[in-house]
């Protein structure tokens, strides 16, 4: 495959919600060729970069920032149903 379309394959996992099933399908690749991309990919960065971060390290950290996204919603959420909850019992309403 032309080095521009696994770039193009990598920019658009790494810049989505997506699982890597997804976007292979989106792409008509396998899910093992795009792993397989993302390896060689993040070789090269820390080879550039002079660091190590595995691909199971970002794929964690993408779970962790969609955790963490629902639970501020989730927060949120019960924060505005307390504030309404304490207005409804004030004494005169």
């Amino acid at each position: 495959m032309p080095k521009e379309f696994r770039e193009d394959v990598i920019r658009v996992y790494r810049g989505s919600d997506a699982s890597m099933a997804q976007v292979a399908k989106d792409f008509g690749i396998s899910a093992s060729c795009l792993k397989r991309w993302l390896t060689i990919d993040e070789r090269k960065s820390s080879a550039n970069s002079g660091s190590s971060h595995p691909v199971e390290e970002s794929d964690a950290l993408r779970e962790a920032n969609k955790r963490i996204k629902l639970l501020e919603q989730e927060n949120e959420v019960l924060r505005r149903a307390a504030a309404h909850l304490s207005q409804a019992h004030l004494p005169g309403k």
